[in-house]
């Protein structure tokens, strides 16, 4: 299966470092929705990437417009993840799709109200405490992208370390 991670006008590199560290990490590609809040050679954004840039696919698309035009909601299995959705980020069978796109919003806002409205069934959300805002938007990308590895046995993953081996 290939997952996608898209940011749409991601705002703090440090989260977006982290994401890119994710995906990198478990094969998911990184789209990056513009307006960005940095620029792409950002020593913070960088940083929390660590030296994972190169093993790293990213598309970078001008607007999320362009993006939805290149990648319709209607053609393939997009999720898009926010505090405001009726359904839970578990409930969706991930395991039957062959491509998986999961966009997130920008911090301050998230996506915006009217992507939202339109394509309110295929919105998720990670359950949390009424009392609360929201959960780190690395930490949200992270629980998500490893419930649908998890969905697909972690295929193409290292499941077990060989260090006492």
């Amino acid at each position: 299966m290939k997952i996608n991670i898209v940011m749409v006008e991601p705002e703090i590199p440090q989260n977006t470092g982290n994401i890119a560290r994710t995906c990198a990490a478990t094969g998911a590609k990184l789209h990056l929705v513009k307006p960005l809040g940095f620029t792409i050679n950002d020593k913070t954004l960088k940083r929390a990437g660590l030296d994972y840039w190169d093993k790293l696919e990213i598309e970078e698309h001008e607007c999320l417009a362009d993006f939805l035009e290149k990648y319709k909601p209607e053609e393939h299995a997009m999720y898009f993840v926010t505090t405001k959705a009726p359904h839970c980020y578990t409930d969706v069978p991930y395991e039957e799709q062959e491509e998986v796109f999961l966009l997130f919003g920008k911090e301050t806002k998230g996506l915006p109200e009217d992507l939202l409205q339109k394509y309110l069934d295929k919105s998720i959300r990670i359950p949390m405490r009424q009392t609360l805002r929201s959960l780190n938007l690395s930490n949200s990308v992270a629980i998500v992208v490893y419930e649908v590895l998890r969905h697909n046995q972690f295929r193409d993953l290292e499941k077990y370390s060989s260090y006492f081996n």
